[in-house]
């Protein structure tokens, strides 16, 4: 059985459908990549999973649960974590704080003021930056890091509630070619050592060819092709849509080479 099954999803704005009828599966321990151009539905699609939208119709389960309908909150208890194209940090906070913030968040902690919460999560907050390779920046305010360690502070975070399925929103928006290939290998590494599912959404095609297990292909709302990494770059309706005829991403890669 899959963690997450979406089957018919629909969302409709008005008179214009932005998308119709996708459905797809996702494993644990896999890693999935969601794709398309400009306007393909990738963001709708995306946060219908994650309950930010409403969808119109369809189903979307995590291991059996209906999550269509319920709030954002309610589906992050049920395990499913999530990042943001723009890192969700507190700039002002130290790293170790703002993995501690989320894990007081995560397991709706009260604290008073006898106890301050500084002193709540230190070992667990500590543990999950040396799965990031954040450990020995935990005392750094966070508005003074790189923006790729920023994104790893921020993947620390998400993991605070022990997801078994994470989405990111273009993770490596905004970030160098060599710090793109360091977090997203680091997820995938994450994604083994946890079985936990992730669906991303990226616009870099070689992040998705080098790290994604899968790859869905969505165009003006539809899904047009899924499959292995090699099943979709070979894809003739996927090269159309990125294209037009007559190239393929073996084709573009080529003209990039010095």
């Amino acid at each position: 059985m899959a963690l997450l099954e979406v089957r018919g999803l629909v969302k409709r704005f008005g008179g214009n459908t932005a998308v119709d009828d996708i459905g797809f599966d996702l494993h644990e321990g896999e890693l999935l990549a969601l794709i398309g151009p400009n306007g393909a539905g990738k963001s709708t699609t995306f946060n219908m999973v994650g309950g930010q939208l409403p969808a119109t119709r369809g189903s979307v389960k995590l291991q059996g649960t209906e999550l269509l309908g319920m709030p954002s909150r309610k589906i992050a208890r049920l395990g499913v974590g999530r990042s943001f194209q723009i890192a969700a940090t507190f700039p002002s906070l130290t790293v170790l704080e703002n993995v501690q913030t989320a894990l007081i968040a995560h397991r709706r902690k009260v604290y008073s003021f006898w106890r301050s919460a500084r002193d709540l999560y230190v070992q667990e907050a500590r543990a999950l930056l040396q799965q990031v390779g954040m450990s020995e920046q935990a005392t750094r305010p966070c508005k003074e890091l790189a923006y790729g360690d920023v994104k790893r502070v921020e993947l620390a975070m998400s993991l605070a509630g022990s997801p078994r399925l994470l989405l990111m929103d273009e993770p490596t928006a905004g970030m160098a070619p060599a710090e793109r290939n360091a977090l997203v290998g680091l997820v995938k590494k994450l994604v083994r050592e946890r079985n936990m599912a992730v669906l991303f959404t990226e616009h870099s095609m070689d992040v998705v060819f080098a790290y994604a297990d899968r790859v869905i292909v969505l165009a003006r709302g539809q899904l047009i092709a899924q499959g292995s990494v090699e099943e979709v770059r070979r894809h003739p309706k996927v090269q159309e849509v990125y294209f037009g005829t007559g190239r393929s991403f073996q084709d573009a890669n080529k003209e990039t080479l010095p």
